[in-house]
Protein backbone atom coordinates (compact mmCIF):
# COMPACT_ATOMS: atom_id res chain seq x y z
CA UNK A 1 0.00 0.00 0.00
CA UNK A 2 1.36 3.44 -0.97
CA UNK A 3 0.70 5.74 1.96
CA UNK A 4 2.41 8.78 0.45
CA UNK A 5 0.54 11.79 -0.92
CA UNK A 6 2.32 12.88 -4.10
CA UNK A 7 -0.24 15.04 -5.88
CA UNK A 8 -3.50 16.85 -5.18
CA UNK A 9 -6.34 18.16 -7.29
CA UNK A 10 -9.02 19.32 -4.86
CA UNK A 11 -12.09 21.33 -5.79
CA UNK A 12 -12.81 23.04 -2.50
CA UNK A 13 -15.81 25.34 -2.17
CA UNK A 14 -14.87 28.89 -3.14
CA UNK A 15 -11.71 27.77 -4.96
CA UNK A 16 -10.14 30.55 -7.00
CA UNK A 17 -6.85 28.98 -8.09
CA UNK A 18 -4.15 26.57 -6.98
CA UNK A 19 -0.36 26.75 -6.96
CA UNK A 20 1.57 23.47 -7.03
CA UNK A 21 4.97 24.01 -5.44
CA UNK A 22 7.83 21.59 -5.02
CA UNK A 23 6.34 20.21 -1.81
CA UNK A 24 3.25 22.29 -0.95
CA UNK A 25 0.05 22.77 -2.92
CA UNK A 26 -1.60 26.08 -2.04
CA UNK A 27 -5.30 26.58 -2.72
CA UNK A 28 -6.74 30.11 -2.80
CA UNK A 29 -10.25 30.20 -1.35
CA UNK A 30 -12.30 33.32 -1.98
CA UNK A 31 -10.31 36.52 -1.56
CA UNK A 32 -9.00 36.03 1.98
CA UNK A 33 -8.01 32.41 2.61
CA UNK A 34 -5.25 30.01 1.67
CA UNK A 35 -5.36 26.26 2.25
CA UNK A 36 -1.85 24.80 2.18
CA UNK A 37 -1.59 21.04 1.68
CA UNK A 38 1.82 19.69 2.66
CA UNK A 39 2.41 16.65 0.46
CA UNK A 40 4.90 13.84 0.96
CA UNK A 41 6.97 15.02 -1.99
CA UNK A 42 10.64 15.71 -1.35
CA UNK A 43 12.90 18.02 -3.33
CA UNK A 44 16.63 18.68 -3.45
CA UNK A 45 18.67 20.95 -5.70
CA UNK A 46 15.31 22.41 -6.83
CA UNK A 47 14.30 19.02 -8.26
CA UNK A 48 11.29 17.05 -7.01
CA UNK A 49 12.42 13.47 -6.45
CA UNK A 50 10.31 10.69 -8.00
CA UNK A 51 9.13 9.04 -4.76
CA UNK A 52 7.36 10.41 -1.72
CA UNK A 53 8.39 9.97 1.91
CA UNK A 54 5.63 8.42 4.06
CA UNK A 55 4.58 10.71 6.91
CA UNK A 56 6.77 13.61 5.78
CA UNK A 57 3.92 15.99 4.97
CA UNK A 58 2.21 15.50 8.31
CA UNK A 59 5.47 15.87 10.20
CA UNK A 60 6.40 19.09 8.42
CA UNK A 61 2.94 20.54 8.90
CA UNK A 62 2.80 19.73 12.61
CA UNK A 63 6.29 21.10 13.29
CA UNK A 64 5.52 24.34 11.42
CA UNK A 65 2.17 24.68 13.17
CA UNK A 66 3.74 24.31 16.62
CA UNK A 67 6.39 26.95 15.86
CA UNK A 68 3.85 29.34 14.36
CA UNK A 69 1.88 29.11 17.60
CA UNK A 70 4.96 29.63 19.78
CA UNK A 71 6.23 32.68 17.88
CA UNK A 72 3.08 34.80 17.77
CA UNK A 73 4.63 37.09 20.40
CA UNK A 74 7.46 37.89 17.95
CA UNK A 75 5.44 38.67 14.85
CA UNK A 76 1.97 38.00 13.43
CA UNK A 77 1.64 34.96 11.19
CA UNK A 78 -0.80 33.70 8.60
CA UNK A 79 -2.10 30.57 10.39
CA UNK A 80 -5.78 30.27 11.30
CA UNK A 81 -6.31 26.52 11.71
CA UNK A 82 -5.04 22.99 11.03
CA UNK A 83 -8.15 21.28 9.61
CA UNK A 84 -6.15 18.14 8.75
CA UNK A 85 -2.76 16.83 9.94
CA UNK A 86 -1.34 17.63 6.49
CA UNK A 87 -3.06 21.00 6.04
CA UNK A 88 -2.71 24.52 7.40
CA UNK A 89 -5.32 27.14 6.54
CA UNK A 90 -4.72 30.83 6.97
CA UNK A 91 -4.76 34.40 5.75
CA UNK A 92 -3.91 35.22 2.19
CA UNK A 93 -0.98 37.67 2.08
CA UNK A 94 1.00 39.29 -0.70
CA UNK A 95 4.35 37.54 -0.40
CA UNK A 96 7.64 39.42 -0.58
CA UNK A 97 9.80 38.09 -3.46
CA UNK A 98 12.71 37.26 -1.15
CA UNK A 99 13.50 34.59 1.43
CA UNK A 100 15.32 35.56 4.61
CA UNK A 101 18.01 32.97 5.38
CA UNK A 102 19.64 33.16 8.80
CA UNK A 103 22.91 31.28 9.31
CA UNK A 104 24.54 30.56 12.66
CA UNK A 105 27.26 28.28 11.25
CA UNK A 106 29.33 28.05 8.07
CA UNK A 107 28.09 24.94 6.28
CA UNK A 108 26.01 23.67 3.37
CA UNK A 109 25.88 25.87 0.28
CA UNK A 110 27.70 28.68 2.11
CA UNK A 111 30.60 26.35 2.88
CA UNK A 112 30.70 25.08 -0.71
CA UNK A 113 30.91 28.69 -1.94
CA UNK A 114 33.58 29.46 0.68
CA UNK A 115 35.68 26.53 -0.55
CA UNK A 116 35.59 28.08 -4.03
CA UNK A 117 37.16 31.23 -2.63
CA UNK A 118 34.07 33.36 -2.09
CA UNK A 119 34.38 35.62 0.95
CA UNK A 120 31.17 37.58 0.56
CA UNK A 121 27.74 36.01 0.69
CA UNK A 122 24.82 38.31 -0.12
CA UNK A 123 27.00 41.28 0.71
CA UNK A 124 28.01 39.82 4.10
CA UNK A 125 31.79 39.48 4.55
CA UNK A 126 33.06 36.07 5.69
CA UNK A 127 36.61 36.17 7.14
CA UNK A 128 39.47 33.98 5.97
CA UNK A 129 40.50 30.97 8.00
CA UNK A 130 37.07 29.62 8.87
CA UNK A 131 36.37 25.90 8.87
CA UNK A 132 33.37 23.82 7.91
CA UNK A 133 30.60 23.89 10.53
CA UNK A 134 32.27 26.70 12.47
CA UNK A 135 29.91 28.92 14.42
CA UNK A 136 29.74 32.57 13.33
CA UNK A 137 30.48 35.10 16.10
CA UNK A 138 26.95 36.39 15.50
CA UNK A 139 24.33 34.92 13.15
CA UNK A 140 24.21 36.43 9.65
CA UNK A 141 21.32 37.04 7.26
CA UNK A 142 21.87 35.99 3.64
CA UNK A 143 18.67 36.59 1.63
CA UNK A 144 17.79 34.98 -1.68
CA UNK A 145 15.31 35.83 -4.37
CA UNK A 146 12.07 33.90 -4.27
CA UNK A 147 12.29 32.22 -7.66
CA UNK A 148 9.37 31.39 -9.88
CA UNK A 149 8.49 27.72 -10.29
CA UNK A 150 11.17 25.84 -12.21
CA UNK A 151 13.90 28.42 -11.54
CA UNK A 152 16.63 28.53 -8.92
CA UNK A 153 16.66 30.95 -6.00
CA UNK A 154 19.59 33.36 -6.24
CA UNK A 155 21.67 35.04 -3.56
CA UNK A 156 21.08 38.77 -3.30
CA UNK A 157 22.31 41.52 -1.00
CA UNK A 158 20.23 43.77 1.21
CA UNK A 159 21.33 46.78 -0.84
CA UNK A 160 20.28 45.17 -4.11
CA UNK A 161 16.90 44.14 -2.72
CA UNK A 162 16.18 47.74 -1.75
CA UNK A 163 17.65 49.34 -4.89
CA UNK A 164 15.62 47.03 -7.14
CA UNK A 165 12.45 47.85 -5.24
CA UNK A 166 11.81 44.24 -4.26
CA UNK A 167 11.22 45.34 -0.65
CA UNK A 168 11.09 48.87 0.74
CA UNK A 169 13.84 49.94 3.13
CA UNK A 170 11.33 50.21 5.98
CA UNK A 171 9.84 46.79 5.36
CA UNK A 172 13.25 45.18 4.92
CA UNK A 173 14.40 46.47 8.29
CA UNK A 174 11.34 44.79 9.82
CA UNK A 175 12.01 41.54 7.94
CA UNK A 176 15.57 41.51 9.26
CA UNK A 177 14.42 42.09 12.82
CA UNK A 178 11.68 39.48 12.66
CA UNK A 179 14.01 36.92 11.03
CA UNK A 180 16.71 37.32 13.66
CA UNK A 181 14.28 37.18 16.58
CA UNK A 182 12.58 34.10 15.12
CA UNK A 183 15.94 32.41 14.63
CA UNK A 184 17.06 33.13 18.20
CA UNK A 185 13.75 31.74 19.47
CA UNK A 186 14.33 28.62 17.38
CA UNK A 187 17.86 28.32 18.78
CA UNK A 188 16.46 28.42 22.30
CA UNK A 189 13.83 25.75 21.65
CA UNK A 190 16.32 23.54 19.81
CA UNK A 191 18.77 23.87 22.69
CA UNK A 192 16.15 22.56 25.10
CA UNK A 193 15.90 19.46 22.89
CA UNK A 194 19.64 18.82 22.58
CA UNK A 195 19.89 20.35 19.10
CA UNK A 196 21.60 23.28 17.42
CA UNK A 197 19.55 25.26 14.90
CA UNK A 198 22.27 25.76 12.31
CA UNK A 199 20.46 27.75 9.65
CA UNK A 200 16.92 28.34 8.46
CA UNK A 201 14.78 30.37 6.08
CA UNK A 202 11.72 32.55 6.59
CA UNK A 203 9.17 33.95 4.18
CA UNK A 204 7.03 36.98 4.83
CA UNK A 205 4.04 38.64 3.24
CA UNK A 206 1.92 41.73 3.69
CA UNK A 207 -1.79 42.17 4.26
CA UNK A 208 -3.62 45.42 5.02
CA UNK A 209 -0.27 47.11 5.62
CA UNK A 210 0.85 44.51 8.19
CA UNK A 211 3.84 42.20 7.70
CA UNK A 212 3.09 38.54 8.43
CA UNK A 213 5.26 35.45 8.72
CA UNK A 214 3.98 33.00 6.10
CA UNK A 215 4.64 29.44 4.90
CA UNK A 216 6.56 26.97 7.09
CA UNK A 217 8.99 27.59 9.93
CA UNK A 218 11.79 25.56 11.56
CA UNK A 219 11.02 22.32 9.70
CA UNK A 220 13.75 20.00 8.36
CA UNK A 221 12.88 21.21 4.86
CA UNK A 222 13.59 24.83 5.76
CA UNK A 223 16.20 24.35 8.49
CA UNK A 224 19.34 22.46 9.39
CA UNK A 225 19.89 21.01 12.87
CA UNK A 226 23.00 19.52 14.49
CA UNK A 227 23.05 17.45 17.65
CA UNK A 228 24.57 19.66 20.32
CA UNK A 229 26.17 16.71 22.11
CA UNK A 230 29.52 16.05 20.51
CA UNK A 231 29.46 19.15 18.32
CA UNK A 232 32.64 20.69 19.76
CA UNK A 233 34.60 17.42 19.68
CA UNK A 234 33.61 16.68 16.10
CA UNK A 235 34.42 20.21 15.02
CA UNK A 236 37.87 20.14 16.63
CA UNK A 237 38.63 16.80 14.98
CA UNK A 238 37.30 17.90 11.60
CA UNK A 239 34.62 15.21 11.58
CA UNK A 240 31.18 15.53 9.97
CA UNK A 241 28.48 16.67 12.36
CA UNK A 242 25.57 14.47 13.33
CA UNK A 243 22.68 16.35 11.84
CA UNK A 244 18.96 16.19 11.32
CA UNK A 245 17.96 18.08 8.20
CA UNK A 246 17.41 17.56 4.52
CA UNK A 247 21.15 18.00 3.96
CA UNK A 248 21.65 14.25 4.34
CA UNK A 249 19.41 13.79 1.28
CA UNK A 250 21.54 16.26 -0.70
CA UNK A 251 24.70 14.45 0.44
CA UNK A 252 23.25 11.09 -0.64
CA UNK A 253 22.39 12.53 -4.05
CA UNK A 254 25.84 14.09 -4.49
CA UNK A 255 27.53 10.84 -3.47
CA UNK A 256 25.54 9.18 -6.26
CA UNK A 257 26.45 11.75 -8.91
CA UNK A 258 23.43 14.05 -8.80
CA UNK A 259 23.38 17.80 -8.10
CA UNK A 260 20.43 18.83 -10.26
CA UNK A 261 22.56 19.59 -13.31
CA UNK A 262 21.36 19.03 -16.87
CA UNK A 263 21.80 15.45 -17.99
CA UNK A 264 22.16 14.03 -14.48
CA UNK A 265 19.79 11.26 -13.42
CA UNK A 266 18.28 10.92 -9.97
CA UNK A 267 19.73 7.78 -8.36
CA UNK A 268 17.40 4.92 -7.58
CA UNK A 269 15.34 5.51 -4.47
CA UNK A 270 15.04 1.99 -3.12
CA UNK A 271 12.50 1.10 -0.42
CA UNK A 272 15.43 1.06 2.03
CA UNK A 273 16.47 4.59 1.05
CA UNK A 274 12.89 5.87 1.35
CA UNK A 275 12.43 4.20 4.75
CA UNK A 276 15.72 5.66 5.95
CA UNK A 277 14.70 9.19 4.98
CA UNK A 278 11.30 8.74 6.65
CA UNK A 279 12.99 7.57 9.85
CA UNK A 280 15.27 10.62 9.92
CA UNK A 281 12.26 12.92 9.59
CA UNK A 282 10.51 11.05 12.41
CA UNK A 283 13.58 11.39 14.61
CA UNK A 284 13.69 15.15 14.12
CA UNK A 285 9.93 15.47 14.62
CA UNK A 286 10.08 13.65 17.95
CA UNK A 287 13.14 15.56 19.12
CA UNK A 288 11.92 19.04 18.23
CA UNK A 289 8.29 18.57 19.33
CA UNK A 290 8.81 16.18 22.23
CA UNK A 291 5.91 14.11 20.88
CA UNK A 292 5.89 10.58 19.42
CA UNK A 293 5.02 10.10 15.76
CA UNK A 294 3.20 7.09 14.40
CA UNK A 295 2.84 6.55 10.70
CA UNK A 296 -0.80 6.26 9.67
CA UNK A 297 -2.23 3.63 7.36
CA UNK A 298 -5.07 5.49 5.65
CA UNK A 299 -6.18 3.96 2.37
CA UNK A 300 -6.82 7.37 0.83
CA UNK A 301 -5.18 10.48 2.22
CA UNK A 302 -6.83 12.68 -0.43
CA UNK A 303 -10.33 11.67 0.66
CA UNK A 304 -9.53 12.44 4.29
CA UNK A 305 -8.09 15.86 3.45
CA UNK A 306 -11.04 16.75 1.22
CA UNK A 307 -13.49 15.75 3.95
CA UNK A 308 -11.69 17.62 6.75
CA UNK A 309 -11.00 20.81 4.83
CA UNK A 310 -14.50 20.91 3.35
CA UNK A 311 -16.00 20.62 6.84
CA UNK A 312 -13.75 23.44 8.13
CA UNK A 313 -14.77 25.68 5.23
CA UNK A 314 -18.45 24.82 5.81
CA UNK A 315 -18.18 25.82 9.46
CA UNK A 316 -16.63 29.14 8.43
CA UNK A 317 -19.49 29.70 6.03
CA UNK A 318 -17.30 29.60 2.94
Amino acid sequence: MDISLLSTNFRFAGLQNVYHGKVRDVYSIGTDLLVMVVTDRISAFDVVLPHGIPGKGEMLNRIASAFLDSTQHICPNWKLAVPDPMVTAGLRCEGFPVEMIVRGFLCGSAWRAYCKGERSICGVHIPDGMRENQRFPVPIITPTTKAEQGRHDENISKEEIISRGLVSETDYALLERYAMELYLHGVQIAGQRGLLLVDTKYEFGKRDGIVYLIDEIHTPDSSRYFYSEGYEERFEQGLPQRQLSKEFVREWLMANGFQGQAGQLVPEMTPEVIAGISERYMELFELITGEPFRLGSEDNLSERILRNVSEWLRQRGE
